[in-house]
């Protein structure tokens, strides 16, 4: 038996374009000689199409599209969309062949946690189900599960046991699992401890592409009885896989830096969030530091140099090798890069303000309207030419408030916001390993300076602040425990007390992507006024 499992790359509410692609990938299957053609979970829809899901004509354009591509089938297609039934909707799996949807299953475990909000929408399955699967030359009995079920053992209902239980010879499951940093490891442990215990082979079909704050990595899984990955798709890559049930030798992973992931990831989040918006350029400011350093990599990777737009916007306590820096930059990576000088603007905003001021000391109010100066300058291109404007703060800045309302946070995307400075090195690193010195040395090794005044520099060793937010924001460790694991007491307060206060920042910042197990955006539901310390 063959299986073609397609990867896809859906979009939300869009289901005349997602009906043509998976024609399409179905097509491209039936020329692979295939027996079975599997699709991710909502390929119909997109996923997750959130409160799209109460709108009733949403519902029926994506039966309806089932329905036409039911009409299309000849060998067995599976299939997610959203099942309609007297009670409620679905998350569900067709099955369709012989021109007609044969039968559906519903996904039995709703997640809702983390980015994950799926009780408020579906109804659960009310317990798992296979599917005699004769056509042609085919005989088997199939266990169709819908990604979560997969993860079945922090529930009372065992899934893939269940189907195994009810004669299985085989799982297919179909997935739309985001990416996070060892999210693919833990899915092939998942899948090996399942396959161990049940000895039957299985098939697992992921979504690839961005949307909104998620990315989806693709990388397909397929193991046989014996816990030998026969087959994987291409991380964050539309892909059709086929795999040959009688396949006995076991597919080689290739272990690639973090890095690279990382990277990869957040390309895709921002090409896919430009394609899919309907944005083709992009603007940033270019500071000459590490951070705008790394997004304009990114963008220019994404979307290519002739539409990302660098702009250094100089004070009179910018550096001369701020300037030096970011046009070198902007000549390596090749974009158009405009300077535009701000402190004429600065002393008019200075200037109308100096009596309300008067006596008063010069201190962040000072600073911060130099920020929102370039804010308002990159806005101002933006909305003239039709450039979405890129926030480049990272996840450390964030956590600890270290970033200007209205100023360096204004935009439309904020690409590494869900980025510890730890790891904006890492990655800036391999960008000049891999690409030959694109980030001029002297952005990665300067010391730090937001330069809104004289000798400034950041006012954190991000060595030892940004491992400890990581424990914080993805582990959620306790401060008693991070003290007494040897955290200095103040810097650990120190960082609780930021986060908590800051919230309202986070609240108002431009979406972010993500590519940790717990980023600032849908995934994190802290309240503003908080007053729990600990």
């Amino acid at each position: 038996m063959i299986v073609a499992l397609c990867q896809i790359n859906s979009k939300v509410g869009d289901l005349s374009y997602n009906r043509e692609k998976i024609i399409k990938y179905y097509n491209k299957s039936i020329i692979l000689n295939a027996d079975i053609v599997v699709f991710p979970e909502m390929a119909i829809t997109g996923y997750p199409p959130q409160d799209l899901l109460f709108r009733e004509l949403f519902i029926e354009q994506n039966l309806k599209t089932l329905e036409i591509i039911a009409r299309h089938s000849s060998i067995p297609m599976i299939i997610g969309y959203v099942r309609k039934a007297s009670t409620g909707l679905f998350n569900s799996a067709a099955i369709c062949y012989d021109g007609k949807l044969q039968a559906s299953f519903d996904k039995i475990l709703l997640p809702s946690y983390d980015v994950f909000d799926e009780k408020r929408y579906f109804n659960s399955g009310k317990y798992p189900k296979i599917h005699s699967l004769k056509h042609n030359n085919l005989n088997t009995k199939i266990g169709i599960q819908i990604c979560e079920d997969m993860w079945d053992d922090k529930y009372l209902c065992k899934v893939s046991k269940e189907q195994k239980k009810m004669g299985a010879n085989m799982i297919i499951n179909i997935s739309a699992s985001p990416y996070s940093i060892n999210a693919f490891n833990t899915r092939k442990s998942i899948i090996e401890d399942k396959v161990s215990k049940l000895n039957i082979p299985f098939y697992y079909c992921n979504m690839v592409g961005g949307q909104d704050e998620l990315i989806f990595d693709g990388r397909s899984i397929i193991m046989n009885e014996n816990c030998k990955i026969i087959g994987t798709g291409k991380p964050f890559e539309e892909q059709v896989i086929i795999v040959n049930s009688q396949e006995k030798n076991e597919f080689k992973l290739t272990k690639e830096p973090l890095e690279k992931s990382l990277y990869q990831a957040l390309c895709l989040g921002v090409k896919d969030y430009f394609f899919k918006t309907g944005y083709k350029k992009a603007v940033l400011g270019l500071s000459g530091g590490i951070d705008s350093s790394l997004v304009a990599c990114i963008a220019v990777e994404a979307l290519g140099n002739q539409n990302v737009y660098g702009i250094s916007m100089p004070s009179k306590f910018s550096s001369d090798h701020s300037l030096t820096d970011a046009t070198k930059l902007a000549k390596n990576l090749d974009i158009d890069f405009r300077i535009i000088p701000i402190q004429e603007n600065v002393d008019s905003i200075e200037k109308s303000l100096k009596k309300h001021f008067h006596n008063l000391s010069r201190d962040t109010t000072e600073e911060n309207i130099q920020s929102r100066v370039r804010g308002n300058i990159l806005m101002a291109l933006s909305n003239k030419f039709g450039w979405m404007a890129l926030s480049t703060g990272n996840k450390t800045e964030l956590a600890m408030g270290y970033c200007t309302l209205y100023g360096d946070m204004s935009g439309g995307l904020s690409v590494i916001s869900d980025v510890s400075k730890n790891n904006v090195y890492k990655i800036s690193r391999w960008i000049n390993k891999t690409y030959k010195d694109l980030i001029p040395e002297n952005c990665i090794h300067k010391i730090p300076s937001a330069e809104l005044t004289y000798n400034q520099v950041d006012p954190f060793d991000y060595s030892k602040i940004s491992p400890l937010i990581d424990l914080i924001i993805e582990s959620d460790v306790s401060m008693e425990k991070l003290i007494i694991e040897g955290f200095d007491e103040k810097l650990v307060n120190l960082a609780f007390n930021k986060i908590r206060l800051n919230e309202f920042k986070r609240r108002q910042s431009a979406p972010g992507l993500r590519i940790t197990a717990k980023a600032f955006g849908i995934g994190r539901r802290y309240p503003i006024v908080n007053n729990f310390r600990g």
